[in-house]
């Protein structure tokens, strides 16, 4: 009776830390694709905007309009700020920081799960179990130390595609056509 009382409390730890970890990880996805995102379009702004800038500078040259120079001189301040943040902020840099963060995650998510079903199956004892959910709290504790922090949005569109879209879930049928014919579970006879 004791026994089967600490492998449901210890069931329901590494539960709840697999559920944190598995939010943690789609959400630095998440923050990644955000400033892949981000970083793309800053640089297309660029591009555009030098183009502008370049085009309205001949175009002064061969006309003194002055609504050419105000539009100019508007394109490339505009450029200037885009420049000025983008030196400061290397967007794919720190993309790629969450994107290498979220690779860590993944890592001890899919050990958490072989806890899981470890627990399940009894083929390790309590203690043992203990013992690498403490190694595994460690690394944790290294990751997300030196992880970026995610935003607010990332985490919903997380939360969107953990909830909404099965992100992580798989029907039978699904996983069927990854396996050859005898690891299948519904083993329909196709002749």
């Amino acid at each position: 009776m004791e026994q089967n009382f600490q492998a449901d409390i210890l069931e329901g730890q590494l539960r709840e830390n697999f559920g944190r970890i598995v939010y943690s990880h789609k959400s630095h996805e998440k923050c990644a694709d955000i400033l892949n995102s981000n970083n793309s379009n800053l640089k297309i702004a660029k591009i555009v905007l030098s183009g502008l800038t370049t085009g309205g500078l001949i175009a002064i040259f061969a006309n003194d309009d002055i609504i050419i120079k105000v539009i100019s001189a508007l394109l490339s301040t505009a450029l200037l700020i885009i420049n000025s943040y983008t030196k400061d902020y290397d967007l794919g840099e720190i993309a790629q920081k969450h994107a290498s963060t979220a690779i860590d995650l993944w890592n001890i998510r899919e050990k958490y799960l072989s806890l899981l079903t470890d627990l399940k199956t009894q083929r390790k004892t309590i203690e043992e179990i203990e013992k690498f959910r403490d190694e595994y709290q460690e690394d944790l504790f290294n990751i997300y130390n030196g992880a970026q922090r995610t935003t607010y949005k990332a985490y919903k569109k997380a939360q969107e595609a953990l909830q909404n879209l099965d992100d992580m879930t798989f029907s039978d049928d699904e996983i069927d056509k990854f396996l050859p014919k005898e690891l299948k579970k519904n083993d329909k006879d196709e002749s």
